[in-house]
């Protein structure tokens, strides 16, 4: 059958019709439409066997709830944006080191240009340093057939598989042939020798020795596979090197009349054995063309002899930051720009915003009143639509760095000296990776004020379900915080006074307190509104 299909979406299809049994993600841009799409594909399931798709707490969580599922011979898939892996880092490379049962892949979607993230993180580089094989699709196409190889793969070498795309084909459209769906794999028996799944030393450096022997192995793979192909040219002293998505920027470039030698690159490790017969067959200059950092580039100068120039992202060939595009790759390849478009000068970059009606507008502009009432206030933000705050008309943050930072960051400034120190931390975050640092404050009573901005969502991300709804008041007395220090406002504009009279409170309390301004999401109260109405 043929569908229209995001990227996102083409690996969600393809997990499910490879016999998925659990997706485990929590929301990042540009990896949500994933688990999105199985949990749709759920919702309209009227037979056989339920993948499990609810959202986990954070991405840790994840990928140690999928190696158990992994463990118990079934399939699981894992999705998070790439700043997420730095949150599974300890399970995801552990996780090479005990291997797998049933097929499991981790995907990673990178955002180069900085989208909507605090950085341009390649995960490439996490699949390196693993030392397990990467798939990197070129095409929609090409991202719902990987599913299936890669748990075949995953499957017959005992390893898990990171996938990695990047924001343009995560979020870009194209026809996509799917198949039947296969039913979930349930003939994977739970392992018998215990050990490969024990990280005590004795046995981690057995299984350790057996991932260092397996390289051979899946380099051999990557050299054969279908998703890399080389072919040589007409005029073979130039040899361009196109991984992922770049390989469509060549495409759209590359005239055959240039007779380029040409190598695609969509499954690691790096294919080396290829770039070596490039050279053999005469290239002088090798052009590398790859989203994201410059990994390929720095590793094909140890293959290869030093008198062949690389050049790519590091040379200044191509941008050495944010993503690649059709212009700068045509560029790249030595042709001329072509005309710009009269709207480029026209269209004017419009910042985002919170919107009309949101919570943490009035959150805030309760906070900037208190916070001028002191010398020299300090206010800590974090991630997620509050973030916001930091730009006009509020201007109300002084840092921010990453998911749960608010919180030990305050308190660290607190532990200098620094009064009032507050934490602006949303519902979701919280529960991500705030609440360990939240017991960090409590364990040495600092003198701060955390800022709970609960509108019982996930809002950056589009609204899935937080895993902290309803409980949040339970979760901070019982890692500690005195109860009559947890307080609950509402934040509309005719409750400003009390709000203001709670922060002052709080901040004049000597001790660890929490402030949880709760009000729904404007944007998921349109559609539970909606929703009702529609019911009668």
């Amino acid at each position: 059958m043929k569908h229209l299909l995001l990227g996102d979406e083409a690996i969600a299809q393809g997990a499910i019709d490879a016999g998925l049994s659990g997706v485990y993600a929590y929301p990042g841009t540009p990896s949500t439409e994933i688990t999105e799409f199985i949990q749709l594909h759920e919702s309209r399931r009227k037979t056989g066997a339920p993948i499990f798709c609810k959202w986990a707490t954070n991405e840790k969580t994840a990928m140690e709830a999928a190696l158990g599922m992994s463990y118990m011979g079934k399939r699981a898939l894992v999705c998070m944006k790439h700043v997420g892996m730095n949150v599974c880092a300890d399970a995801f490379m552990n996780a090479a080191i005990t291997g797998v049962n049933g097929g499991l892949i981790v995907v990673a979607a990178d955002d180069p240009s900085m989208h909507s993230s605090q950085n341009e993180q390649d995960s490439r580089f996490y699949g390196r340093f693993a030392m397990i094989p990467i798939f990197e699709p070129s095409s929609q196409q090409e991202a719902y057939d990987m599913m299936e190889v890669a748990y075949l793969m995953s499957e017959r070498l005992h390893t898990p598989i990171l996938m990695r795309v990047t924001t343009r084909m995560a979020h870009s459209r194209a026809v996509v042939i799917t198949k039947d769906s296969e039913p979930q794999q349930n003939a994977m028996p739970v392992p018998e020798n215990v050990k490969h799944f024990i990280l005590l030393p004795a046995f981690a450096k057995q299984n350790y020795n057996e991932l260092v022997e397996a390289q051979t192995v899946f380099e051999q793979e990557a050299v054969e596979s279908t998703y890399n192909a080389y072919s040589k040219g007409k005029n073979p002293k130039i040899g361009v090197v196109a991984t992922g998505i770049a390989w469509n920027y060549l495409m759209e470039n590359y005239k055959e009349e240039m007779g380029y030698s040409l190598l695609k690159v969509s499954q690691y490790p790096f294919p080396k054995a290829l770039v070596k017969q490039m050279v053999s067959d005469g290239a002088e200059t090798i052009i590398v063309i790859e989203e994201g950092q410059p990994v390929i580039e720095e590793l094909i100068p140890a293959y290869i002899p030093s008198y062949v120039k690389v050049l790519g992202r590091l040379s200044g060939t191509l941008p050495r930051v944010g993503e690649l595009s059709p212009d700068c790759v045509r560029q790249a390849l030595g042709l001329e720009p072509l005309p710009k478009n009269e709207s480029d000068s026209i269209v004017v970059a419009r910042p985002p915003a919170l919107c009309q009606g949101c919570g943490h507008r009035d959150m805030y502009a309760a906070l900037n009143e208190v916070a001028r009432e002191y010398p020299s206030p300090r206010i800590f933000g974090d991630i997620g639509c509050y973030t916001l705050g930091a730009l006009s008309p509020f201007h109300a943050i002084h840092a921010c760095v990453e998911m749960g930072a608010s919180i030990t960051m305050s308190k660290g400034a607190a532990d200098a000296g620094q009064h009032p120190s507050i934490a602006v931390i949303g519902d979701s975050t919280f529960t991500h990776s705030g609440i360990t640092g939240l017991l960090d404050c409590v364990n040495s009573n600092a003198n701060v004020v955390i800022l709970i901005s609960d509108n019982l969502t996930t809002g950056m991300t589009g609204g899935q379900d937080s895993a902290g709804t309803g409980k949040l008041e339970q979760i901070c007395c019982g890692v500690g915080v005195e109860k009559e220090h947890v307080r609950v406002v509402v934040p509309l504009p005719k409750n400003m006074e009390e709000i203001k009279q709670v922060l002052r409170e709080e901040i004049d309390y000597n001790g660890t307190s929490v402030v949880i301004a709760r009000r729904e999401c404007i944007q998921t109260l349109k559609r539970h509104l909606k929703a009702k109405k529609q019911q009668g």
